[in-house]
């Protein structure tokens, strides 16, 4: 058979042979069960996280549902200060969707779990009928451990504290959009999908006592994240249109659909507020990590009221705030 029936979420037959013959093999595992028994070596808070990943289309430069699944779920618990130890993937699969698509996708999954240093240990299937999914959706869930010393919080944000960026803007949500309605763009726009885990890692070891807060600006982009931020923590952020890292491919493709690059997507950055002294040395660690090479200060604190404010390259100040919808559906 070359495509999911529904017989393959019947829980007989044809799923036990899903299972045995592509699911559990990809992954290293005996069987892949419902539930799974793992072992905590490691001293300090449980992290968890879950998520679901509905992106279409589920190709797209840079990547696929697959990593973006895994690399999502690793960074949630990478952004807490914890470690990510144990994921569980749930799948959805429409009745009709090619093995070979679903073969792709298991294989990204399986390689992005180990570029993460993080295991598959649980996982469930269902199917359901023609044209009542869109061929795959994927659930994940994770665990961590947030080592003693690690506490990362909102309310710890100063007036005065640097607002760091790891990364350019935008490419995520662009990779999707131009796969999606079929542009070309040259040099062409990637997504930026991959797991932070290995570098939040090494800034804690070092930082941990001087960075407050770090969140991964996914939906809503790096726009949202700081509005959030500035909300939970009643501080105002100002930031500097002319520091955020930003790929002139990016920002072409911005301009000429008409949309604002700190709303779009990203997956493969995080955005962290530290005390400002460290700054400079922060940002000097990350830029000799293959994936911190952009890193930027972007803005600071500067008082009481949770609005975020802009400073843009031509001099002028604008209010940054979250948008009622989204720029482009279906980015992760």
């Amino acid at each position: 058979m070359d495509r999911i029936l529904l017989g393959h979420g019947s829980g007989g037959k044809l799923m036990h042979e899903l299972i045995k013959k592509y699911i559990a093999p990809v992954f290293e595992l005996p069987s892949l069960m419902d539930s799974a028994i793992v072992s905590i070596s490691h001293s300090g808070k449980l992290a968890i996280t879950t998520d679901s990943y509905t992106v279409s289309p589920i190709f797209f430069p840079g990547g696929d549902i697959g990593d973006l699944a895994i690399n999502g779920t690793v960074n949630d618990l990478a952004v807490v200060g914890a470690i990510p130890l144990y994921l569980t993937v749930g799948f959805i699969l429409e009745e009709g969707f090619p093995i070979s698509d679903f073969e792709r996708v298991l294989n990204s999954i399986s390689n992005a779990a180990k570029k993460a240093g993080v295991k598959i240990v649980a996982g469930d299937t269902k199917v359901v009928d023609k044209g009542k999914g869109d061929g795959i959706f994927i659930n994940t869930s994770g665990i961590g451990i947030v080592p003693e010393g690690v506490e990362l919080s909102p309310l710890k944000i100063e007036v005065g504290d640097k607002v760091i960026i790891s990364g350019s803007i935008g490419n995520h949500g662009i990779a999707v959009m131009s796969e999606r309605n079929g542009f070309v763009f040259e040099p062409p726009v990637l997504s930026d999908s991959r797991a932070l885990n290995g570098l939040i890692s090494e800034i804690l070891k070092e930082f941990a006592c001087y960075v407050k807060v770090m969140r991964d600006p996914t939906r809503g982009g790096v726009a949202t994240t700081l509005k959030e931020l500035a909300l939970e923590s009643g501080k105002d952020i100002l930031i500097y249109e002319n520091t955020i890292p930003l790929h002139d491919t990016v920002r072409g493709a911005c301009e000429l659909l008409g949309l604002d690059p700190l709303y779009v997507a990203n997956e493969g950055i995080f955005i962290a507020i530290v005390k400002s002294h460290m700054a400079e040395k922060l940002i000097e660690l990350m830029k000799s990590h293959p994936f911190g090479k952009e890193s930027a200060i972007i803005g600071e604190v500067t008082g009481e009221g949770g609005k975020v404010l802009l400073k843009t390259s031509i001099g002028g100040t604008r209010i940054v705030d979250m948008l009622p919808g989204e720029q482009l559906p279906r980015i992760c």
